[in-house]
C-alpha cells in the first residue's frame, strides 16, 4: 500500500487498508490489481479525475489542427491563371496550411498526362521559396495531386 504523499506503507490485508483510507477521509485506489500482492494506493478519486481532465484539455489547447486548402489547375493552363493559384497558394501556405495542388484529366487529356506533371512541377518550382512538396505528383484515376507544405522557419 503507497500513502497519498507517495511513501510505501507496507502490505496490508483489504480491510485493513480500507480502514486507514477511511480513517483519512480518503479513497482506496488499486494502481496495479494484477500483481501479487495487490498494489493500492490512498488518495483521493475525484481530485484525482479532475487534475486528469485538467491535463487533458491542456494537452488539447496546444494542439495546432493543420487544414488542407486546395487548388485545381488545368493541363492546359494560361499563364495568368497559373500565376494567380500560385499567389493563392503562396497566401495560403504564408498562413501555415497545407495545399493540395490538384489536375482532373477531361476526356482526352489523360493521354498528356505527362502535360500535367510538367504543369505540377512548374507550380512546385514557382511556390519553393514559401513551401516545399510533401508529396510528389501522383496520379490516381483521372486526377493528379500534390501536397505542398509550409516551410518551417516561422
Amino acid at each position: 500500500m503507497i500513502d497519498s504523499d507517495g511513501t510505501m506503507l507496507g502490505i496490508f490485508s483489504a480491510k485493513e487498508a480500507q480502514l486507514k483510507a477511511n480513517e483519512r477521509d480518503l479513497d482506496l485506489v488499486k494502481i496495479a490489481p494484477n500483481a501479487n500482492p495487490p498494489v493500492c494506493k490512498i488518495m483521493d478519486y475525484g481530485k484525482y479525475l479532475y487534475e486528469q481532465s485538467k491535463k487533458e484539455k491542456e494537452a488539447k489547447k496546444k494542439q495546432t489542427i493543420i487544414e488542407v486548402k486546395e487548388i485545381r489547375l488545368s493541363a492546359k493552363i494560361e499563364e495568368h491563371d497559373f500565376s494567380f493559384k500560385a499567389k493563392n497558394a503562396i497566401k495560403f501556405l504564408e498562413d501555415g496550411y497545407k495545399v493540395k495542388v490538384s489536375i482532373r484529366f477531361r476526356g482526352r487529356e489523360i493521354a498528356y498526362s505527362a502535360m500535367g506533371r510538367d504543369v505540377m512541377n512548374r507550380f512546385a518550382e514557382a511556390v519553393k521559396e514559401y513551401g516545399k512538396v510533401d508529396k510528389p505528383p501522383t496520379m490516381d484515376g483521372r486526377s493528379m495531386s500534390m501536397i505542398l507544405v509550409p516551410h518551417k522557419n516561422k
